[in-house]
């Protein structure tokens, strides 16, 4: 399920206090996803890695009560308001602190603490498959949960790489290998590997200015050699684009690349560039590349926060009218 899917199901199971587990790889993005639930819903997030805890970090602390036993419960777990409890890297944790999750999760209370009503449960842990650490999930506990396949999706990495800064040269790099977002299959030995969170980190990198052979070895230890190679060749490509004053200046005449990987970086710096009052000049220049780069140029205006003042100018409507058949 990709990202966008998963927020949609993650606030439809809270607002059920249903529990989900969201199983994915690592740096995809499983614990963002959840913090946007919060932020959607207007509702507190309390983060707890189960894979850090003792079985009484959980249920309390035992302190004598009279004649009687009662636990002192952590003051992590909520005691009014509304909000999300987040247990994460759950199946990561061993199987005696799995087991005293097992009583909240079934019984919204543990030892002498009771959930309030107003807070759902949500989970997360890497598969087996990801080479990480990972423990048995008892069928009984993996049965209280509705379970959320997560998966990395480059539309939906893009459209969150655009809302938050992340550069031209990382998105038009992304757009050109898409592949390149993530790593299909996690290796014995495999140190670093692309992922939404290592590209996150990798744009930091090159936009840091840092002598080229530090950058170069900071970025293999990041994505992965191969990726940090071809990434870097794509950025030196990239530097032979266009500068945005001469597109605006002169639509008609400015430079357009002769290489596909030239051409992605162009369309990721002009979506990101792109205004109400520029839109009509942008699309003339966009107009002279291939058909499916105007398509992709046009898509991502579309996706924008701010795109109800970009769709409703006349050059995206004319635009729209004329080519019905291209889907948005």
């Amino acid at each position: 399920m990709k990202p966008s899917h998963a927020r949609q199901a993650i606030k439809f199971l809270a607002e059920r206090k249903r529990p989900a587990f969201i199983w994915g790889p690592p740096g995809v993005g499983k614990s963002d996803t959840v913090t946007q639930v919060t932020n959607d819903m207007g509702v507190k997030l309390i983060d707890v890695r189960l894979s850090l805890l003792d079985p009484v970090d959980l249920k309390g602390f035992p302190q004598p009560n009279g004649k009687v036993m009662s636990w002192l419960p952590p003051d992590f777990l909520p005691r009014s308001g509304k909000g999300i409890l987040f247990l994460d890297e759950m199946n990561s944790a061993p199987a005696s602190v799995q087991a005293a999750a097992y009583q909240l999760i079934l019984n919204r209370r543990i030892g002498d603490y009771e959930l309030p009503k107003d807070w759902a449960i949500m989970a997360a842990g890497n598969r087996s498959t990801d080479r990480s650490v990972v423990h048995a999930m008892p069928a009984a506990l993996a049965n209280r949960f509705v379970h959320i396949e997560f998966e990395a999706d480059v539309d939906d990495w893009l459209d969150w790489a655009l809302a938050n800064g992340i550069s031209d040269l990382t998105r038009g790099y992304i757009r050109y290998r898409e592949k390149n977002l993530t790593t299909d299959k996690l290796e014995a030995g495999m140190k670093a590997f692309p992922s939404p969170r290592s590209w996150a980190f990798a744009d930091q990198i090159v936009g840091s200015k840092l002598p080229v052979e530090i950058e170069m070895e900071m970025l293999e230890g990041t994505v992965g050699k191969g990726v940090a190679t071809e990434y870097l060749g794509f950025c030196k490509e990239a530097k032979n684009i266009p500068s945005i004053d001469k597109i605006l200046l002169d639509p008609a005449k400015a430079k357009v690349p002769e290489s596909p990987s030239t051409k992605y970086a162009v369309v990721a710096m002009l979506e990101s560039k792109a205004t109400p009052d520029n839109l009509d000049r942008l699309m003339k220049y966009t107009a002279r590349l291939e058909k499916d780069f105007e398509v992709k140029f046009m898509s991502s205006l579309a996706k924008r926060e701010d795109c109800d003042e970009l769709v409703t100018t006349g050059a995206f409507i004319e635009w729209a009218r004329a080519n019905r058949s291209v889907v948005l």
